[in-house]
């Protein structure tokens, strides 16, 4: 992806900016409110939540009466737009979460459905434990792969230290050939074995069952499945009440009622302790030229909206993004001399947002918070040579269009019009705008850069080349940062102190919000610019960056495996990891994410995901998450 996102504050005097504050807070968010409420009481909602997507097209179609209602008339065009797109994104998201969560209590149902006890095993096949465990190795024998043998005995030390209940990664594959060979067979006494094998981890087991442990391990997953359920009934998308009236009204009712139960006192509870926000929803501006760039009488770059044409804004930013706001004036300068010869789609800036940041202070709300305007990028129409790259794809796209249109034959007036209209567009883009000339990147394909991500060690980065799986070297946290280093240990010290402050307040019943310095992501910084770097060096074709769909389990996981080292004991390994967790502390994974994909967009570089390994040093799972992302390209 080579878009990135820049930002700036917008400066504009009093009545511009209450003028705005009126219509984002009085209008609009009303009417994304109204509309996120109707979106949920749609007959078909169910429907769309086991989908797990909606027609975007509904959020039209029930926004069309409410244009003509009181409460939200007096908006630009503009402003509708936007209510229209936020809806449409806000349930694109939470729709893709249910059916996640869906997908996830599914598989703990089924999981429940299949833990059973020894007991209730033996009772459920009909035969005795130990002819149970003889028909579990059988099937065992016959999903095992052949290199198993080989695998386990060069593992041997390594799978002492381990716990039962953790599963290496061969033992991942096997589990899911267990799983569908329980789906795909009706007979009772291998369904019983591939139960029992699941549990213990697909291994068999000789000791005794602990039946405490076991109603232990089965009460886990009940509690997880009312949590999913829970999840899934009540966090449906509900709006921003800026004024308040649900806290209140809420605090009214609790004052004066008593609750019919632990239910609703707890809904009460979380109402009142929930922290509503007090900005309004954005305004989006999806098309470039709804922004009007100039410069005022003292050389300020200035903007103004459609739909606010009567007001004008200041753009105040930082000098490393100053240089891309000065290209958006030259681009409609440029547009606008050669008579509109140019075209808006080679246009460096792609779309905007305007949005008020909360800040602290007493006031009115326009002039206690401050305006920012988010500004989407194209980083490959900076240079010539990236603008061409761009100007082919559109080119062949809009080749495309033109095309198929013609293939349908017998065309009408509007087809005609829009084929006239797309041929004129396809001039214009033959008429690029004046870049500067800088080579574009490129790596070699084979060449990968994994990152593998860490609770102790926050990056670790591998060089790898695919084709011979050959590890070209290898960069710790600490040759990732050089002198810097000490930054991270500083930094680690202001999270742990800044838990102690929290705790404290959380003791006295005080208010215990504390905001944390900029010093993290000035680290994140400096990783994302040395992997670029590196990358780079050993021209790489790509850097591949793990999902953090199972961060929490890798966290755990490496947890628990610095806990094991320490002692035997389980009392003993759950102290360490409980002072572990509190002496080092989570990183930011997905900051770091986001700004090495932003430096890579900068520069040209590809960026791969993979899964994240489990087991492995932090230089193992950096090699590992390379070569998953490799061997992932020849079977797509």
């Amino acid at each position: 992806m080579s878009q990135i996102t820049i930002q700036c504050r917008l400066v504009a005097s009093e009545s511009s900016r209450h003028q705005l504050w009126k219509l984002m807070a009085e209008l609009n968010t009303p009417l994304i409110n109204e509309l996120l409420r109707q979106v949920s009481q749609h007959p078909e909602f169910e429907t769309w939540r086991q989908k797990g997507k909606h027609p975007t097209s509904i959020v039209k179609e029930l926004y069309q009466p409410l244009k003509t209602d009181p409460r939200f008339i007096g908006q630009p065009g503009r402003f509708y737009a936007s209510a229209i797109t936020l809806v449409n994104y806000i349930y694109k998201s939470w729709f893709a979460l249910m059916k996640r969560s869906q997908f996830q209590l599914e598989g703990k149902i089924r999981w429940l459905e299949m833990l059973n006890s020894d007991v209730e095993l033996v009772e459920t096949s009909g035969i005795s434990l130990d002819s149970l465990r003889i028909k579990a190795a059988e099937v065992l024998a016959q999903l095992t792969p052949l290199n198993t043998a080989e695998t386990q005995s060069t593992n041997l030390k390594k799978a002492k230290k381990r716990k039962k209940s953790q599963t290496s990664d061969s033992d991942r594959g096997l589990s899911k050939n267990l799983f569908e060979a329980y789906g795909n067979t009706e007979d009772n006494l291998t369904r019983c074995a591939i139960s029992y094998l699941l549990k213990n981890g697909c291994k068999i087991n000789d000791k005794e069952e602990d039946a405490e442990k076991f109603a232990q391990r089965r009460r886990k997953i009940k509690i997880q499945i009312e949590r999913l359920r829970e999840q899934l009934e009540t966090r449906i998308p509900k709006g921003r009440d800026l004024t308040d009236a649900k806290w209140l009204g809420t605090l009214v009712v609790a004052t004066q009622d008593v609750p019919t139960n632990e239910t609703e006192a707890k809904s009460w509870q979380d109402s009142l302790l929930r922290q509503s926000n007090k900005v309004p929803f954005p305004v989006v501006y999806e098309t470039n030229e709804d922004m009007t760039w100039f410069k005022n009488q003292f050389g300020r770059i200035c903007v103004k909206f459609n739909g606010l044409s009567e007001h004008s804004f200041q753009v105040y930013c930082d000098s490393r993004q100053l240089h891309w706001f000065k290209r958006f004036l030259e681009d409609q300068q440029i547009k606008k001399n050669s008579k509109n010869q140019h075209s808006s789609s080679l246009f460096t800036l792609r779309s905007g947002r305007i949005a008020w940041q909360e800040e602290e202070g007493k006031g009115d709300p326009w002039k206690v918070n401050h305006l920012t305007l988010y500004c989407s990028v194209d980083t490959r129409l900076w240079t010539t040579e990236g603008t061409n790259q761009v100007k082919e794809e559109k080119a062949e796209e809009i080749a495309k269009t033109i095309t198929n249109t013609k293939a349908k034959g017998d065309l009408n007036e509007k087809q005609q019009a829009h084929i006239k209209r797309k041929n004129s567009t396809l001039d214009r883009i033959n008429n690029p705008f004046p870049r500067p000339t800088k080579p574009l990147y490129k790596g070699q394909s084979h060449i990968l850069v994994g990152v593998s991500l860490g609770l102790e060690k926050p990056a670790t980065v591998a060089i790898v080349d695919g084709t011979t799986g050959k590890v070209l070297t290898y960069c710790s946290i600490r040759q990732l940062l050089g002198e810097n280093y000490k930054l991270l240990n500083r930094q680690r010290q202001q999270k742990h102190y800044l838990s102690h402050q929290r705790q404290v307040a959380q003791t006295l019943a005080a208010p215990n919000q504390f905001g944390e310095s900029e010093l993290g992501e000035y680290i994140d910084r400096l990783l994302a610019k040395e992997i670029i770097a590196i990358a780079q060096t050993y021209s790489a074709g790509s850097i591949v960056l793990p999902k953090l769909d199972n961060m929490r389990e890798q966290v755990q996981s490496e947890i628990q495996a610095k806990a094991e080292q320490k002692s035997e004991l389980l009392e003993v390994q759950k102290q360490y990891a409980k002072q572990y967790r509190v002496s080092v502390h989570q990183w930011s994974y997905g900051r770091l994410i986001s700004i090495v994909q932003s430096q890579a967009a900068k520069t040209g570089i590809v960026i791969e995901e993979s899964k994240h390994p489990i087991r492995g040093s932090p230089q193992e799972k950096a090699k590992e998450l390379a070569m998953a992302a490799y061997y992932s390209r020849k079977i797509n």
